[in-house]
């Protein structure tokens, strides 16, 4: 558990710390390296990264694994006392499972311009038409959650791939 500091974006930043981990750890497993953990009373419940090569499952989406490890941890699909913290903001599936899962608050490093659906492309877990919606709270760490994948990238582009 960590102490909650008077400043919650001290808090937001140490739990990043603990999803860039993750990120490294997809990073050194060759998946794109993004990283999720989901905080319940203090407590982190889970603690997931992209498997989507390791796994061959295009749904294997560290925040997808994450939601799946906290209902787990807590015996319930409704993980309404979670904070989900990722070091991308997510995309419509995860930004789907969210909303359904009703986490109330969702922390993300870095923007994704070409898939992200909490706030760039759509806005999936704040929309009105939803039965349940989440706070947002973008950019927390998004210099370091940004430059991993540029660095996956980078390297993944001078072996030809991706």
């Amino acid at each position: 558990m960590i102490d909650s500091p008077l400043n919650p974006l001290a808090l937001h930043e140490e739990y990043m710390r603990m999803a860039l981990d993750e990120a490294v750890a997809a990073f050194d497993e060759k998946e794109v390296p993004v990283g999720a953990i989901i905080v319940h009373d203090g407590h982190v419940i889970a603690a997931a990264h992209n498997q989507r090569e390791t796994l061959n499952d295009p749904t294997a989406h560290a925040e997808m694994i994450a939601l799946t490890q906290a209902a787990t941890a807590l015996e319930s699909w409704r993980l309404e006392d979670c904070t989900l913290y990722v070091t991308l903001e997510p995309c419509p599936m995860c930004a789907g499972a969210i909303v359904q899962a009703r986490v109330p608050r969702v922390v993300y490093g870095t923007t994704d311009l070409k898939a992200g659906a909490c706030h760039s492309l759509y806005s999936i877990t704040s929309d009105p038409r939803l039965n349940h919606r989440s706070e947002v709270v973008p950019g927390v760490l998004a210099p370091d959650c940004k430059a991993i994948l540029q660095e996956f990238f980078r390297q993944q582009r001078a072996l030809g791939k991706k």
